[in-house]
């Protein structure tokens, strides 16, 4: 598997791929390796079908992780094992449709004052001040704050689609994050991991919301 892995990474570098995509396409790949005990490139179709029905009745995995999953096996088979005249032919599972949830300006004001330390406070501040994707706003670093009084902007790295954007900086959101920096000195990485030597992790952030939404609840 890991030479296989190792092909499918870089097929997946030479396309583009963005850092998260590649780590949830592989993981999928090794779960389907895991399944059966074989590397996935001496499967059948059959076997595929059989592992896909297996995620969807047993695990009771969400449609959207299946869908995830699908993509990552047609990729493989496709494109890193060029078999593009394979009968594969799966189904896309339909993502039902939910609206997203809003929090008022009230529930959002709770929320912050709520926040568990001052990084979360903060961190959850720049989210819903700049507009930020939970992947944006975790891969943020010192630098991208541009605080010069005519530009007052946050360089947002890698958004969706890959793409770098701007997003404006309120004068009220910068002074929260100068009152942080004071505290915090963080260097690099705007919201560093505890070891000081990576961003933060997606799941960190998200404890830390569901940990404010539980304590105004």
């Amino acid at each position: 598997m890991s030479a296989l892995r190792q092909q499918m990474n870089e097929a997946m570098v030479l396309r583009g791929f963005a850092e998260r995509t590649k780590e949830t396409y592989l993981a999928c790949v090794s779960a389907l390796a895991k399944h059966y005990r074989r590397s996935p490139d001496t499967l059948d179709t059959a076997a595929i079908q059989a592992y896909l029905l297996h995620l969807i009745t047993e695990r009771k995995l969400t449609y959207a992780s299946v869908n995830q999953a699908v993509c990552a096996i047609r990729f493989l088979f496709v494109v890193v094992l060029g078999q593009r005249d394979a009968a594969f032919d799966i189904p896309m599972a339909k993502v039902p449709k939910r609206l997203p949830q809003i929090l008022t300006r009230e529930e959002v004001t709770r929320l912050l004052s709520n926040a568990r330390d001052i990084r979360a406070r903060t961190l959850l501040t720049t989210t819903y001040a700049a507009g930020l994707r939970l992947s944006e706003v975790c891969t943020l670093q010192v630098g991208d704050i541009e605080s010069s009084p005519e530009r007052m902007y946050i360089k947002v790295r890698q958004g969706k689609g890959g793409k770098d954007r701007y997003t404006l900086l309120s004068p009220r959101l910068l002074e929260t994050l100068r009152v942080y920096w004071q505290a915090c000195r963080p260097k690099g990485w705007l919201f560093p991991n505890r070891a000081g030597n990576g961003p933060i992790d997606h799941s960190t952030v998200q404890r830390s919301y569901q940990a404010a939404r539980e304590a105004w609840h």
